[in-house]
């Protein structure tokens, strides 16, 4: 009867390399989900943009023609409700076609051609709240660096009188939107309506604007920033699809009278 049993001794070293094998088939399969997640992470909103939200938008975008694009943008004039004939938009259009580079700098947007209109001293700081979408006091100033504060445009009528007033706000994919954070402010602007309020403090007076009018327009399309006098206006401007730059966002608001 024999005394001792071999046994055959197990290859440590092929089932080591098994092992990590298969744990490197593991992480490999979690880098993709990942990858998938942050993929879908970005184009959804963009996506959903194009099916969802751009078709309220698309029965103005890219007009052919200046006068048209300037007539849909800022609708019906007090003037003409009342069945006058006027001439109401401006034959100064400032800004012409620029190559962007950094959009960051409100400059890059438009031309940096600068066509002086009629206004009344300096403009001073203001602020711009929008309470639908939680932004309160933002900050306006007529510079050019988006990642401190919003922008009014260069030449644009002052807020409560006669004229366009037109802010610059920048963008990215809504759910990195923070009120208070200027590189993000405007990212959910696409989501106001008709009749929404927006606030302008300006020169200790505070100013109410109904939104009355959302169009999408080219970045070389430079009517949105045409002055109309029949009325006081306010035009708030961003970037579409949500972390592109493929299109404007144009909202145009009015005055409201109490």
């Amino acid at each position: 009867m024999p005394l001792y049993r071999y046994v055959k001794k197990e290859n440590r070293k092929r089932f080591s390399s098994r092992k990590k094998g298969f744990n490197g088939k593991i992480i490999s399969i979690q880098l993709v989900i990942l990858g998938l997640f942050l993929f879908g992470n970005a184009a959804y909103p963009i996506v959903s943009y194009q099916l969802l939200v751009s078709p309220r938008f698309s029965n103005s975008f890219i007009s052919p023609s200046t006068e048209t694009s300037v007539s849909q943008g800022f609708g019906i004039s007090v003037n003409e409700k009342n069945n006058e004939i006027i001439s109401p938009i401006s034959d100064k259009v400032l800004g012409s076609e620029l190559d962007f580079v950094d959009f960051t700098k409100a400059s890059n947007w438009y031309p940096d051609e600068k066509t002086e209109l009629p206004q009344e001293g300096e403009i001073e700081t203001y602020y711009l709240s929008i309470p639908k979408l939680n932004i309160f006091d933002a900050k306006v100033i007529a510079g050019d660096d988006l990642k401190k504060s919003l922008i009014q445009y260069f030449g644009t009528a002052l807020p409560g009188k006669y004229g366009n007033t037109v802010v610059f706000g920048h963008s990215v994919l809504p759910q990195f939107f923070n009120p208070k954070n200027y590189t993000t402010i405007f990212s959910t602007l696409p989501t106001l309506k008709q009749k929404d309020e927006i606030i302008v403090k300006y020169n200790e007076v505070e100013y109410r604007y109904l939104v009355e009018n959302m169009l999408e327009v080219s970045p070389t399309d430079v009517s949105i920033l045409a002055q109309r006098y029949d009325d006081s206006y306010l035009t708030l401007i961003t970037c579409v699809p949500p972390g592109t730059y493929l299109r404007r966002l144009i909202v145009r608001s009015r005055l409201s009278r109490i």
